[in-house]
């Protein structure tokens, strides 16, 4: 039985997993292990227990955490996230991979995550502002531009980031647009943000076919996950000439292998009272176990951590793996992956468009100089190919898959910087 879109399998740990391939990166490398505790785990755990008042006058208390995981490169960089899921071991992975991500695109940021323990579904707008206020009060000596910069994931927004902005400069007294990225254009954003983490999907993808010989337009694509990440990696792989032949969201999958309507499909959500593909007719009703199994060239998680696992690793039929959402697949599934052939381009490197215009965002903060969304697309896609050719080549150099590579990359980087600056 194949692993649901459910927010991950309770039996699998994300933390352990990022543990697992850090530990293969340590012995390929060969690296000291007085260095790997060091790197192994976060600088700073932060927790708070944040009062909120309702709108019906009672006053509950929400659980929240930031992770800061490492500071050798820069600023830690990572989103928050409001889900019923959060914990601290999946925010301790989350901030990690963050780490690993930063390094592996080369940009001067370290790694953290934040997270409560809500479900924004069931909160008011004025709740959420609340919350988020109490959040940023509670972690005002974390964040900051030169400390550490959060950012959008799961269940949060431009409108979260725009309290978080508002209130952070409150507490500071003068604006501090850098203190966050993803942020609405009239308060600093960045042109092509929205985009970047599923441009970046695309760039990856298309770098990846590239190396199998295939054809963009003899291939067929499955997505799994129709979010923001989902659905534009699914609209962009389509422009490439991709014929997208499933989708998912938590309503289920729907598969039509005479291609989907990508656009009509974003459109639907967009005038859908529920914001998701329920009663979208646009192809057979699938479950999102059935999607990844589903005969293609080309699978893209990017809905939850933990979907592909050994229990149904065994039946992926896709030759190319790209890895939109962070932790897709559990560490116990990379060898079934890479005996049946399979080239995973993993969540590090694959999903790593987003923090490069978030860096670029935080950049035109520092400047007060705004770029076009050509320079930012342009500078982004250049980004995300140099990154992909230099995990592949190290894939090719060590003979080892493209998530360890991806991992030897980041981890020669952070390791030389932290040798150098010697902070013990």
């Amino acid at each position: 039985m194949s692993a649901p879109m459910n927010g991950g399998s309770p039996r699998y740990n994300p933390l352990e997993s990022m543990n697992r391939r850090f530990d293969a990166a340590v012995e390929i490398l060969g690296l000291d292990e007085q260095f790997a505790n060091v790197l192994r785990v976060p600088d700073k755990v932060v927790m708070a227990n944040m009062p909120v008042t309702m709108d019906n006058g009672t006053i509950k208390v929400f659980e929240g955490y930031r992770v800061v995981h490492s500071v050798h490169l820069g600023p830690s960089k990572g989103g928050i996230r409001y889900s019923m899921d959060v914990n601290l071991d999946e925010v301790k992975a989350l901030a990690a991979w963050m780490t690993w991500k930063c390094a592996v695109v080369n940009i001067p940021y370290g790694g953290a995550k934040g997270g409560i323990k809500c479900d924004p579904r069931s909160m008011s707008k004025g709740e959420l502002e609340r919350l988020t206020r109490a959040y940023t009060l509670a972690m005002k000596n974390v964040f900051g531009p030169e400390n550490d910069i959060p950012a959008p994931d799961m269940g949060t927004g431009q409108q979260e980031m725009a309290w978080i902005v508002d209130e952070y400069s409150k507490i500071k007294g003068h604006n501090a647009w850098g203190v966050v990225t993803g942020k609405p254009l009239v308060l600093g954003g960045s042109l092509g943000r929205v985009e970047a983490t599923g441009r970046g999907v695309m760039v990856s993808t298309r770098s990846a076919l590239a190396k199998l010989g295939l054809k963009p337009t003899e291939v067929t694509c499955v997505v799994q996950g129709f979010g923001n990440v989902g659905s534009i990696s699914a609209k962009l792989i389509s422009q490439m000439g991709v014929k997208i032949i499933g989708i998912s969201d938590v309503t289920g999958g729907y598969y039509n292998t005479d291609g989907i309507d990508v656009n009509a499909a974003i459109e639907f959500i967009a005038n859908s009272p529920n914001r998701n593909l329920e009663g979208c007719n646009i192809g057979k009703k699938v479950s999102n176990a059935e999607l990844l199994e589903l005969e293609c060239d080309v699978l893209v998680p990017a809905a939850m951590e933990d979907q592909i696992t050994p229990e149904n690793a065994h039946n992926i039929k896709a030759k190319l793996i790209v890895e939109g959402a962070n932790g897709p697949t559990t560490a116990a599934a990379d060898a079934i992956l890479q005996e049946k052939g399979i080239l995973v381009v993993p969540d590090i490197l694959a999903n790593a468009g987003g923090v490069t215009v978030s860096y670029f965002e935080w950049v035109q903060n520092r400047l007060g100089y705004y770029w076009t969304e050509e320079r930012v697309n342009r500078r982004a896609d250049r980004v995300m190919k140099q990154s992909f050719d230099n995990v592949y080549a190290c894939s090719e150099k060590y003979k080892i898959n493209m998530r360890i590579a991806a991992y030897v990359v980041a981890l020669e980087k952070v390791s030389s910087t932290l040798k150098l600056r010697g902070s013990f």
